[in-house]
This record gives C-alpha cells, sequence and structure tokens, in this order.
C-alpha cells in the first residue's frame, strides 16, 4: 500500500543579528548546506521547502523553547 506522510520540522533558534532580515539570511544558509550534504532528505523523504521567520522576542516567548546557537 503507498501512503502519503506530510511531515514539518520545527524549530527555534536565538540568531545574532543586525536585523530580523540579516537572521533569516543565516538560517536559511545554514538550513541550505545541511540539505546539500543530506540529499536523502529531498531524495528519499521528499523534502521540498524551508521557510521560516524572524520576529524580536517578547515577554509571551518561554526561553526553554529557544536554542541558543553562536557561532
Amino acid at each position: 500500500m503507498q501512503v502519503k506522510v506530510h511531515w514539518i520540522i520545527d524549530g527555534v533558534a536565538d540568531i545574532e543579528a543586525e536585523t530580523p532580515e540579516e537572521a533569516e539570511n543565516k538560517v536559511e544558509n545554514e538550513l541550505s548546506k545541511f540539505m546539500g550534504k543530506n540529499k536523502k532528505l529531498s531524495d528519499t523523504l521528499g523534502a521540498r521547502a524551508i521557510q521560516g521567520k524572524a520576529y524580536i522576542p517578547g515577554p509571551d516567548d518561554d526561553n526553554d523553547d529557544i536554542i541558543d546557537h553562536e557561532e
């Protein structure tokens, strides 16, 4: 039986940047490099897109949910 699986990877990274756009570019570059080195994600698992949006953390953001990404 052929079964389709729609999957999503969700994450939040704490990135040091001058602007939200710069932070988005840093994350996109890292994820693109990762995808290029791990062809199985696209070839076997069907990964087709990477999407994200930068924002300035507010009082409702739980610091335990933020991954500290030091460069």
